[in-house]
């Protein structure tokens, strides 16, 4: 099963709220994303490129992509904890 270019990107960037994400897919396939500080300055928190897009065909791999997005955010002394603290008020967890 292959994702539309349209539903990764939703998938990704709704799963990175409430940091504003951008993702974007070249035409080889492979994807772009990034994470940027806060909805008002467009300073960028962490930048993924090169993902293969090809490699996000169901859930389990785009849960991974995004687990491993977060824990770059976490480890980023330039973004800073406030993501985990967010998620962490959101779910709970």
């Amino acid at each position: 099963m292959f994702l539309s270019a349209l539903e990764m990107r939703n998938i990704i960037e709704s799963s990175l709220l409430p940091k504003r994400s951008q993702c974007t897919l070249s035409p080889e396939l492979t994807m772009t994303i990034k994470i940027f500080d806060d909805h008002k300055t467009d300073h960028v928190a962490l930048v993924k490129t090169d993902i293969d897009a090809r490699k996000l065909t169901g859930c389990r791999a785009i849960n991974d992509l995004i687990a491993e997005l977060r824990t770059e955010l976490d480890h980023n002394p330039a973004a800073g904890n406030h993501f985990h603290q967010q998620h962490q008020r959101m779910t709970g967890r």
